[in-house]
């Protein structure tokens, strides 16, 4: 699995989550955010045993790299520069 630092939330305290990653081996996308424990809020939704529900802020979403941009070289909208290319976004994952 090799997975590449897409975008970090400038923020978030201490560089912390929300990150997304993206898995270069299954070109699949992983999200790191918190997770969503409220049972009032998650009551309108079905959410199987081996998944969970998580959130993160609407200010992350224009940081999301766009489609065809390219992962390994495409900018790092956070602030930062993209793995492989000196410091790893706004702070290490």
């Amino acid at each position: 699995m090799a997975l590449r630092l897409l975008c970090k939330d400038p923020e978030s305290p201490n560089n912390g989550s929300p990150t997304l990653y993206y898995d270069d081996s299954s070109g699949t996308y992983l999200f790191q955010s918190w997770k969503v424990l409220d049972t009032a809020r998650l009551s309108g939704i079905v959410v199987p045993e081996h998944e969970t529900v998580i959130e993160f802020p609407e200010r992350l979403l224009a940081l999301f790299p766009q489609p065809g941009a390219g992962r390994a070289e495409g900018p790092c909208r956070c602030g930062g520069v993209p793995e492989g290319r000196g410091r790893a976004g706004l702070g290490e994952p």
